[in-house]
C-alpha cells in the first residue's frame, strides 16, 4: 500500500509517514504543494494525505488539479482549518475524508486502511447498473443516459452508483454521506445537497425528465415518475 503524504510541517510529515510504517503502508513525502503535486501524477498511489495550508500550492489547488486530470487517487486532507464551512470545502472539492488537526494516530490510520481497502473493492468489480435509460459502468467509470454519456465528477459518480444500487428506495443524507465519504455525517453539511444538483443537473440537461427526486424529511430516491 504506496501512500503521499503532501505536508509542510516536518515533524508532523515524519510523525505521520512513521506511523503509517509501522502499519505496512511504503510512504513517500513531499513538503510543498508544487512538490506533491508532481508526485502524485507522477507515481501511482492508493491514497495521498493532504495538508491544506501548504507552501507554493495550498492544498485545495493540488486537489482540483488532481481532479482535473481524472485521478481518482482516494484523498485524505489533514487540516486544522475545522468549521463546517472549512470541511464542506474540502469535501466538495473532491477529497474523500477530511481529518483535523490535533489528531490521532490510530484514528489517521483506521480512516487510511479504510479508504485503501474500499478503492481496492471498487477496482475488481466489473459490473454495471442500468435503470430505465441510465446506464452506469463501474469498470470504465461512465455513464449514459440514453446515447449521451455524462461527464460526471468522481463523488457524482460514487453518488448515482450509490442510487442505482438502491434503485426506488428512499435512501437517507446520512447513508449517502457516509457510504461516498469516509467521515461521519454532520447535519449542517450541505455537500450532499450540493452534489445532488449538479448530478441532477447533468442527468436532465438533455431535456431528459427527473430520475432524482427529494423526498422531504426523508432523502433522495431514484425513480420514474
Amino acid at each position: 500500500m504506496k501512500v503521499l503524504v503532501i505536508e509542510d510541517d516536518i515533524t508532523t510529515r515524519e510523525f505521520i509517514a512513521q506511523g503509517l510504517r509501522e502499519h505496512g503502508f511504503v510512504v513517500d513525502e513531499a513538503e510543498d504543494g508544487h512538490q506533491g503535486l508532481m508526485m502524485a501524477t507522477s507515481c501511482d498511489y492508493q491514497l495521498i494525505i493532504l495538508d491544506r495550508m501548504l507552501p507554493m500550492l495550498d492544498g485545495l489547488k493540488v486537489l482540483a488539479a488532481l481532479r482535473a486530470t481524472e485521478n481518482q487517487t482516494p484523498i485524505l486532507i489533514l487540516s486544522a482549518m475545522d468549521s463546517v464551512e472549512d470541511r464542506v470545502a474540502g469535501l466538495t472539492a473532491g477529497s474523500d475524508d477530511y481529518l483535523t488537526k490535533p489528531f490521532a494516530l490510530a484514528e489517521l490510520v483506521a480512516r487510511a486502511k479504510i479508504l485503501v481497502k474500499r478503492n481496492q473493492a471498487s477496482a475488481t468489480i466489473s459490473s454495471e447498473y442500468i435503470y430505465d435509460d441510465l446506464r452506469l459502468d463501474i469498470k470504465s467509470h461512465r455513464v449514459w443516459r440514453g446515447s449521451r454519456m455524462l461527464n460526471l465528477q468522481q463523488k457524482e459518480f460514487l453518488l448515482l452508483q450509490y442510487l442505482m444500487e438502491h434503485a426506488e428506495s428512499v435512501v437517507s443524507r446520512m447513508s449517502l454521506f457516509e457510504s461516498v465519504w469516509s467521515y461521519h455525517f454532520d447535519p449542517k453539511t450541505n455537500v450532499i445537497d450540493v452534489h445532488i444538483a449538479n448530478l441532477r443537473k447533468k442527468l436532465e440537461e438533455g431535456g431528459e425528465p427527473s430520475l432524482i427526486h427529494t423526498v422531504r424529511g426523508a432523502g433522495y430516491v431514484l425513480r420514474r415518475i
